[in-house]
């Protein structure tokens, strides 16, 4: 397979077609001289895994897009108490700590939770099928930053484009183009997650309306509604990654779970927890894993870049993944616009793509790398509990709850703002520069 680029227009080929590339395919194509070709590995369009939530932030840039569809309650579910978590007690089921918006005044925008596989759909419905390209696994990329990228496919194939979007997840091929010595790490968390029929539960006395996550001293369980009337159990186990023999360190994403080993961990909890392991009607892993350090760049060759999980696996923490990939791929398009505005009648210069993504990445990195530091100070602080062999004390496990996430500056982050901030910066900064160089 070879591109037939318009000379005119910029070619932008896209590896994977998640949610980060369908949302990046979406926004770039909005622009009349951007061509898009989405290569996935994968032998149908679908999305593996379970339940999944967009903040307001990741919400508000799909609305922005006009994918209203992606974003009503036909597809994604939001309690009714405008609260984006409330957290229980593991054995008495009464609320010790919530939280919540603090800058979120449209029903729409509302942290909104969604089965991974209905959002994709929603998402896909918005993407031409004809420029989505499937079993196309990524063996090599070369650069040429004067000419484009070319890419270079498992079944022998070769492509060219003027531009490589890395969308391709948590084990991404095109980051390991680059980086080939980065390394994913077990955190030691191993979720047992499910999604099913709400059906399946209504019949459970005082099951809560809300989004609830129950805090125990050393596991942790969440239950949640979703979109068109589907519901999610999620048990999550904690051990030791470095411990040889500990539980779950050799499963696999995805992978079948016993039901008898969930419902096992979680016997002695509170009713409704117990009542949810017996009706929950399977169960699959899902192990934790994020980058054990940082990135030195997410631009290669000043033809290539990263978004989502391939530029910055920080594990799921705070369910933040789609919003996160999903405002990368704006903060792109809006980059790209910046050098290349769709008034444009031709395709950018090379010194204007590396711009775009210069200017993407100082946008966006710093903004992810805060959050990668949250969640290694998190997963090291919860090993060395482990290790010390000190059980949390009740109170201390309620005081932990009454404190909440404090996330709002992740979940309610106006994407438009901090670029707008970032474009002031550059032009001061060129400012000053001109000056400079006039003195000299």
């Amino acid at each position: 397979m070879t591109s037939n680029q318009d000379s005119e227009k910029l070619h932008i080929a896209i590896a994977g077609a998640g949610i980060a590339g369908l949302t990046a395919a979406i926004t770039l194509l909005k622009h009349p001289l951007i061509e898009i070709s989405i290569y996935e590995k994968a032998t149908e369009l679908k999305e593996i895994g379970a339940s999944i939530a967009l903040g307001p932030n990741g919400l508000r840039t799909l609305e922005r897009l006009g994918l209203h569809d992606a974003i009503s309650d036909e597809v994604a579910f939001r309690g009714p108490s405008n609260l984006p978590m409330i957290y229980r007690h593991w054995k008495t089921n009464e609320i010790v700590g919530n939280d919540s918006h603090e800058n979120v005044t449209e029903y729409l925008h509302q942290t909104a939770r969604y089965h991974r596989g209905h959002l994709h759909s929603a998402l896909a419905k918005h993407v031409p099928s004809e420029i989505i390209h499937l079993r196309k696994q990524i063996v090599d990329v070369e650069v040429d930053p004067s000419q484009g990228v070319t890419l270079k496919f498992q079944d022998g194939s070769i492509v060219t484009a003027d531009l490589l979007l890395g969308a391709d997840g948590l084990h991404s091929g095109v980051r390991q183009s680059f980086v080939p010595n980065f390394e994913l790490k077990w955190s030691g968390w191993t979720a047992f997650r499910a999604t099913f029929d709400a059906s399946l539960v209504e019949s459970i006395p005082d099951l809560p309306e809300d989004s609830i996550h129950w805090w125990g001293p050393t596991n942790s369980f969440f239950s949640s509604r979703l979109g068109k009337n589907s519901f999610t159990t999620v048990g999550s186990v904690f051990g030791d990654p470095e411990d040889p023999k500990v539980l779950y360190r050799d499963v696999s994403w995805d992978e079948d779970a016993s039901l008898q080993a969930f419902r096992e961990i979680f016997k002695d909890w509170n009713p409704v927890v117990r009542r949810l392991t017996e009706l929950t009607p399977n169960v699959r892993f899902y192990p934790n894993y994020s980058c054990s350090t940082y990135l030195d760049t997410w631009v290669f060759g000043d033809r290539v870049t990263l978004i989502g999980d391939a530029a910055h696996a920080h594990g799921g923490a705070h369910a933040t993944g789609g919003s996160l990939a999903i405002d990368d791929a704006y903060t792109l398009s809006l980059a790209l616009n910046s050098v290349f505005p769709v008034t444009s009648t031709h395709k950018p210069s090379s010194e204007e793509i590396s711009k775009a993504l210069r200017l993407y990445e100082t946008i966006r990195k710093p903004h992810a790398e805060r959050l990668l530091k949250v969640v290694h100070r998190g997963n090291n602080a919860r090993i060395q509990k482990l290790r010390s062999g000190r059980v949390e004390p009740d109170e201390e496990l309620r005081a932990r709850a009454a404190k909440g996430s404090s996330t709002n500056w992740l979940h309610e982050h106006d994407v438009v703002k901090a670029f707008e901030e970032a474009v002031v910066r550059s032009r001061g900064d060129e400012v000053v520069l001109e000056a400079v160089s006039a003195r000299l």
